[in-house]
């Protein structure tokens, strides 16, 4: 999402705030809340929430509260008491939106809350992007210093503190780890108080980022805030194949979006009757294979001898069948019933996205290897080049067809480019 200040111009680069893709109100970040309150009047007799949201690294949030006298935007930069120091973080949200946000991540509006202490000054923010720049290097330091400790954990991400005095180290590890040792080698390399906080394999994937077997950003590091547990009923119920490999994602963990649609599959699932249901015929059993919810088709399993696959039926003709077989009638095969799928029509505008013709130079590869087989098939049984044998047909052979049916060195020869010596004198001068 971006807001009416960063639409892009002719180079690309954003109009308004002209940050080049860092938004200067605050509006283009994921996870941002759009103020749709931003411009309405307060009821008279009402001041405004003195609560703001404060967003840092990572998109790690943070709510603060700001003194009656000091007047705070969004997108401002601000000082923000913090243990051991300060903090600097960019105000993300204000105004009375924030009590809901407040209300869905269960932050109580009691005295726990800490405070604004001022906007941040230019020293300030050198600070802060000193403090930052330090990162990178901090983690491929204190990444050597794990392996040499032999601790079983992964560190995943390390966040500074505004006031380049404290840092943050978030770790993943699956059985419990001591790192007693770990926080005193790192805070004598670095000369910084050290916090070590463990988090879940989708919280790492989270703070990371990356893209999407679809292609896109992923859910959790773009919009998506909680992490609601996945099952393997959802890609049952959606009959997908129980592919460990096709269903977890970058985190290893079952893909967030497998939740996203299943409560439409489970409602067109009720309609559909009971995988377990067979249908009598006379001529044995049939039994429900698979069903497309898309196109309301049933495909059933027909008895042997009845056909040789699957035979798709209505979901109407499903329901008729189930309802003469409890009438006691049974029909003789599922040929009246059968449904023929037609191909999915395809738009022609988007039918040749690559920009080639319908024919391409891989099709035109594949017709020249289908000759070449034909060409070897035929001439085991039939001789070179699809020709009857002439021995066997009782024909001579002619001077031509016993150069065409040299042996391998006659082809080398034939291949091979003749040596060039001195040039014949003319016979003319020669006489």
């Amino acid at each position: 999402m971006s807001c009416s200040n960063c639409r892009n111009g002719a180079d690309g680069t954003p109009r308004g705030c002209r940050s080049n893709g860092n938004c200067g109100t605050g509006g283009c970040g994921p996870l941002t809340v759009f103020d749709w309150l931003e411009g309405v009047a307060l009821p008279s007799g009402q001041s405004a929430f003195d609560v703001v949201e404060v967003r840092f690294k990572a998109n790690r949030k943070g709510f603060y509260r700001r003194s009656a006298a000091m007047e705070i935007q969004v997108g401002d930069v601000v000082v923000l008491d913090s243990d051991h120091g300060f903090d600097v973080g960019v105000v993300s949200l204000r105004g009375e939106l924030v009590k809901a946000q407040m209300s869905a991540k269960r932050v109580k509006d009691d005295h726990e809350v800490r405070k604004i202490l001022r906007k941040a000054t230019q020293e300030d923010i050198d600070t802060w992007q000193k403090a930052s720049m330090r990162e990178a290097e901090t983690i491929s330091e204190s990444r050597k210093i794990i392996k040499s400790l032999g601790l079983q954990m992964k560190l995943a991400d390390v966040e500074f503190q505004g006031d380049n005095k404290k840092a943050t180290f978030y770790y993943t590890a699956e059985v419990r780890v001591d790192f007693r040792l770990l926080v005193r080698d790192l805070a004598s390399a670095f000369g910084i108080r050290v916090e070590m906080r463990q988090i879940g394999a989708r919280q790492e994937a989270a703070r990371v980022g990356g893209i999407g077997v679809c292609g896109r950003e992923l859910c959790c590091s773009s919009w998506l805030k909680d992490f609601r547990s996945v099952s393997t009923s959802a890609a049952r119920y959606q009959q997908l194949s129980l592919n460990p490999q096709k269903l977890a994602g970058q985190c290893g963990k079952l893909k967030c979006c497998l939740n996203f649609e299943l409560d439409q599959y489970v409602e067109a699932v009720n309609e559909f009757p009971s995988p377990n249901t067979k249908i009598k015929l006379k001529e044995g059993r049939a039994f429900v294979f698979k069903m497309d919810i898309f196109k309301r088709l049933v495909y059933l399993n027909a008895p042997d001898g009845a056909g040789n696959g699957p035979v798709a039926v209505s979901l109407e003709d499903m329901k008729e069948l189930m309802a003469m077989n409890e009438r006691g009638e049974y029909p003789v095969n599922l040929k009246d019933f059968m449904q023929i799928e037609e191909p999915d029509e395809v738009d022609e505008v988007y039918s040749n996205v690559v920009g080639q013709d319908s024919v391409t130079r891989f099709d035109d590869e594949r017709k020249r290897n289908r000759k070449k087989r034909s060409g070897r098939r035929n001439q085991g049984k039939n001789g070179p080049k699809g020709k009857s044998n002439p021995q066997q047909a009782g024909e001579k052979k002619g001077p031509q067809s016993e150069a065409k049916s040299g042996g391998d060195s006659s082809k080398r020869n034939k291949r091979r480019p003749k040596p060039r010596g001195p040039k014949a004198p003319n016979s003319d001068a020669a006489k």
